[in-house]
């Protein structure tokens, strides 16, 4: 090879290098978490799982969400397959990384030798299926808020005694409307969440699994369809979500799932 053909061969691998390099870098390589929810219609109301993966795309770690749910569902009826769950099936199938229990609302207030017995039972088969079992604590209803304490306390200890991740969204409910007394987190039921309600939710379970609460939030949510077309989740006031995420910062760093 003469030396003209060796200095064009040069050229051409530099530029080569520079542009593989471009698109290697515009491409950053992310983690990816296989997430399952299993829960009732506070997982579903407001498409929590969604808005929590769409939320993780400001991360490091791509959520890669599903559910299992079915309205009022206890734990205890995941756990036997009742009103069409399949839920033991799908974790043992379904080669997850993450998966989060959610009671019935009034489940560890009503029933809490029950929900202590098939959190575990649940959790045991977490853990044999592969997967890191989490606890969702959920909220107090709007017209007993003095069950928060007990709520929390429950979760914790069940957290604790399974070796199960905590992720503390009633802890940040409790604390939001501390703060902001007139904010409407709740559906008009008393019961499930607002879309505010829901996305503050999010932003606690994307900061407590990925370990990080994104600085920029885009404050309109939604998915692309079948058919390619736009669907709107839900879309919220910039002053809101900046809001939202220091409270979830603050509830983490405080539950010790977030270190900066």
């Amino acid at each position: 090879m003469n030396c003209l053909n060796q200095k064009l061969l040069f050229v051409a691998l530099l530029i080569f290098g520079i542009f593989s390099g471009s698109s290697s870098s515009a491409q950053v390589k992310r983690d990816t978490l296989k997430v399952l929810f299993v829960g009732n219609s506070y997982t579903y109301v407001q498409n929590l799982p969604q808005v929590v993966s769409i939320i993780s795309d400001s991360t490091k770690t791509k959520l890669v969400t599903r559910k299992s749910t079915v309205g009022g569902a206890y734990l205890s009826e995941h756990w036997f397959g009742k009103r069409g769950l399949k839920t033991k099936d799908i974790i043992t199938k379904g080669k997850f990384d993450i998966v989060i229990l959610q009671e019935n609302s009034m489940g560890t207030i009503q029933l809490p030798d029950s929900t202590i017995k098939y959190a575990k039972l649940l959790c045991q088969l977490i853990k044999a299926s592969g997967a890191k079992p989490c606890l969702y604590m959920t909220w107090a209803r709007e017209k007993v808020p003095q069950y928060q304490d007990e709520i929390t306390n429950a979760y914790s200890k069940i957290a604790k005694e399974n070796g199960a991740i905590l992720v503390p969204v009633g802890k940040a409910w409790q604390l939001a409307m501390k703060l902001r007394p007139t904010i409407n987190l709740y559906d008009p039921d008393g019961s499930h969440p607002s879309s505010l309600g829901a996305i503050l939710s999010a932003y606690v379970f994307v900061g407590a699994l990925t370990g990080e609460v994104p600085v920029s939030i885009p404050g309109w949510y939604g998915i692309t369809d079948i058919d390619g077309e736009s669907v709107q989740l839900m879309n919220i006031d910039n002053l809101d979500a900046i809001f939202f995420r220091k409270i979830a910062e603050q509830t983490l760093r405080e539950s010790g799932l977030l270190k900066y």
